[in-house]
């Protein structure tokens, strides 16, 4: 198992600079790799003013984990109904502004969402994705224990099911190395309602082909959002259709032509290129159909 793992966090982590790349819509090698161009992945004005000027109710939580707090935040709908709850799980740059940004924009689609850092507790005096610098950042999640993924989720899940505008049902998403936790994550609750695969692969096997004995434990629905220029995730994407056809999961992977990995965050910056922009804008239009079926 914990070979399968440090396949998939091995794959995701080569994603930097894939994710670096499109931050802006180019694909400047040498920037893209820069201090400056990863930090730019966890600090993004335009998100951050976007969160700053939403009238949502948001607040930070921290949910326990054993020993472990799970800092995590928690924006709201303003509706007199109750919602689905949506756990966001956030790329291989941690907590960044586009996360909080987007965990408000599904409040404001109708649901509660809750976005957790998952790198609570990993930084210095036990801090979290703001007390580390972009090269600790990667490393950090590289060392991130399965389990204690596993059971951060768990926590996070529980506690959004009970809060008072949720609905008790469960769904996930996540966006690079996010995407292939989603996806894991859908292996280890059978609660789920849906898991939303942005950009991530499948468990891998120590071979490099499909768990079958993890995707085996999946229930719930998968549906994927993939780029169509990101050759590296879509090499793997054959053979999990295969897979999981065969184990009759439902999975149902879309990708977006011209657009290239991480195109959900680079398709709504202020510099967007066209193809990210559209297959941004067609991805949430398919999510927000599916979710309103939940």
């Amino acid at each position: 198992m914990r070979a399968t793992i440090s396949l998939l966090m091995f794959m995701c982590l080569c994603s930097v600079t894939a994710c670096a790349q499109d931050m802006s819509g180019n694909h400047n090698h040498s920037a893209a790799a820069s201090p400056s161009a990863s930090d730019n992945m966890v600090s993004q004005e335009w998100a951050k003013q976007r969160v700053a000027k939403s009238p949502r109710h948001r607040e930070w939580v921290k949910i326990k984990n054993g020993n472990r707090e799970v800092n995590s935040f928690v924006v709201y709908p303003e509706s007199k109904n109750k919602a689905t709850a949506v756990i966001v799980i956030h790329e291989i740059f941690g907590m960044s502004d586009w996360v909080q940004s987007l965990t408000d924009q599904l409040a404001e689609a109708g649901y509660v969402a809750i976005a957790p850092d998952l790198l609570s507790g990993m930084g210095p005096n036990g801090g979290g994705t703001d007390s580390l610098s972009a090269d600790a950042v990667g490393k950090a999640i590289q060392s991130l224990p399965p389990d204690q993924i596993t059971g951060d989720l768990n926590a996070v899940a529980d506690y959004i099911a009970k809060v008072p505008g949720s609905n008790g049902k469960i769904v996930v998403t996540g966006y690079c190395w996010g995407g292939g936790q989603s996806f894991r994550y859908a292996t280890n609750n059978p609660n789920l309602k849906a898991a939303f695969v942005f950009y991530g692969p499948a468990p891998m096997s120590a071979d490099g082909t499909p768990d079958k004995v993890a995707l085996a434990k999946i229930t719930a629905p998968v549906y994927g959002f993939y780029a169509g220029n990101d050759a590296r995730i879509n090499a793997t994407l054959p053979k999990t259709t295969e897979a999981m056809a065969e184990l009759k999961k439902k999975y149902e992977p879309v990708t977006y032509e011209g657009a290239g990995h991480g195109f959900m965050r680079a398709g709504e910056a202020p510099d967007a290129n066209e193809a990210n922009k559209k297959a941004r804008d067609e991805a949430w239009a398919r999510w927000k159909k599916i979710l309103a079926g939940i």
